[in-house]
């Protein structure tokens, strides 16, 4: 069957983000070994260095763990390992929340450091209107995600 160019772009572009995600899953397993921690624990750091305190439900949600004891363990063990703390909401004294420690963050964050470097060289080559559209289809891009990872939890 002959298809377009544009469709073979498109086949070869979904390949090249299917081994782009391959390579960031290997990528956070490396950084979390590095910094003696699993991938969920990895993530939670990342999702709080990215979006501040969270409640341990939203982190919960964002993980796809449960509420209870999966995320309690997970930040037990963060917060042993020095990367988390928990404080009371000052809004409401009975909700907790869980905030990064930051200098013990930032020697995680230094495990990337090796990917940011690669990241910026490849940018360095790239027009203002290309950074612009890499940027709108990233964003793009991981405003969907929520949702499709809602469904594939969802498949059988």
């Amino acid at each position: 069957m002959v298809t377009s160019e544009r469709d073979r772009m498109a086949a070869e572009l979904q390949d090249a983000m299917r081994r782009s995600t391959m390579f960031t899953v290997l990528l956070h397993h490396a950084t979390a070994s590095k910094a003696g921690m699993n991938v969920t624990d990895a993530q939670c750091v990342n999702a709080l260095a990215m979006d501040g305190p969270q409640t341990p439900g939203r982190l919960a949600r964002l993980m796809g763990i449960t509420t209870g004891g999966a995320i309690t363990a997970v930040i037990d063990r963060l917060e042993k390992a020095g990367y988390v703390r928990r404080t009371r909401d000052p809004d409401d004294r009975r909700r907790v929340i869980v905030e990064l420690v930051a200098e013990n963050a930032d020697q995680f964050s230094a495990y990337f450091e090796p990917m940011g470097r690669a990241f910026r060289e490849r940018l360095a080559g790239c027009s203002d209107e290309q950074v612009a559209f890499l940027l709108d289809w990233f964003r793009r891009n991981n405003e969907a995600m929520p949702e499709v990872i809602a469904e594939i939890r969802k498949l059988p």
